[in-house]
């Protein structure tokens, strides 16, 4: 006589989830018919409420939100008080009112016959974009090489590295403007942009350590399989690390948008359409300040200055997930 087979804990598994499954099917099914067992199906999940709260914690909460209230309105006054100059008339741009007594909407017409506003929205998005793309990559394979090839003296170069940002940016001001006047790049846009060919030390520093946050054993079973340096950058660390890159990205070209010094310096000599958005701006202040021959048409100005703000309302707005990501892990080690 054959002995009968025993069920070994596999079939075990398989038969306990089987029955659960007609249980389910059973309790599902009684629930929907019409014979009132609708009650004794599935038991519902409910959402556990909370502790009511005390008195003093009622208290502790709408200071939090007035606070909160408070903070935002200071911080959205500015941009407040801009959106109205720019609706008024001359005369009432100064009067700190933030609805208009008189709305001039021609402002946003007019200011495009009086300054060449499209030409120097367009200089400097070209400059932001060729600085912020080219620090972005110069930097990464700076820190890519820190973080992942070993040779002698790599931490004493790294330290040499992070010591000049110690250094104050008026240092190396005049050596700069030395190199590229010999260079006869003065006048121009290169000198604005040239720079960031050699990466940024704080850049280097914050990628390398998002890329010493990635698994190791990536980056050895590739080398296993023939991939040389170029293709783990490429293939695995940039998609990998595309947080840090937003984040390098945001950061210089916000920096780039505003830099009205390096403007002021390389620019300075040339005609206005060759001008960036600040220096722009600065010679409009100029341009219509009374002491200087202007009549105080100053809602240009805040045109303008509204104008120009939006690009980078629009950057950050569809890069906040990944910048708010890279912030939150450019930190990790290991």
């Amino acid at each position: 006589m054959s002995t009968p087979i025993q069920a070994g804990p596999v079939q075990e598994a398989y038969a306990l989830g089987a029955e659960r499954e007609q249980e389910t099917a059973d309790t599902e099914g009684s629930s929907s018919d019409g014979s009132g067992g609708g009650r004794r199906g599935r038991p519902q999940r409910r959402r556990p409420r909370g502790a009511p709260l005390s008195p003093m914690q009622r208290v502790g909460e709408v200071a939090r939100w007035v606070l909160l209230l408070v903070c935002s309105a200071l911080f959205l006054y500015p941009f407040a008080w801009l959106l109205a100059a720019s609706l008024k008339p001359r005369g009432e741009v100064f009067d700190n009112r933030l609805i208009p007594q008189t709305w001039v909407p021609e402002n946003y017409v007019q200011v495009f016959n009086e300054l060449p506003l499209l030409n120097w929205l367009g200089n400097s998005i070209l400059i932001a974009v060729l600085a912020a793309g080219l620090v972005t990559l110069s930097s990464s394979l700076v820190a890519f090489g820190f973080a992942y090839f070993r040779f002698p003296g790599r931490k004493v170069l790294f330290g040499v590295v992070l010591a000049t940002m110690m250094l104050p940016g008026a240092v190396t001001l005049v050596p700069q403007f030395l190199i590229w006047n010999q260079l006869g790049f003065v006048g121009t846009h290169v000198p604005l942009w040239g720079a960031n060919l050699f990466g940024s030390a704080f850049y280097i520093f914050l990628q390398r350590q998002f890329f010493l946050g990635l698994p190791k054993e990536l980056f050895e079973a590739a080398r296993i399989d023939g991939l040389n340096a170029w293709g783990q950058f490429w293939r695995i660390a940039f998609p990998l690390s595309i947080p840090s890159f937003v984040i390098v990205f945001l950061f210089e070209f916000q920096a780039s948008w505003n830099n009205l010094q390096g403007a002021l310096i390389y620019l300075n000599v040339g005609s206005a359409e060759g001008y960036t958005v600040p220096l722009g701006i600065a010679s409009a202040m100029t341009k219509y300040d009374p002491s200087t021959g202007g009549h105080g048409d100053y809602q240009f100005v805040m045109v303008a200055a509204l104008i120009v703000t939006l690009p980078m309302l629009i950057l950050f707005a569809f890069g906040q997930r990944s910048f708010i990501e890279g912030l939150a892990t450019s930190g990790r080690k290991g």
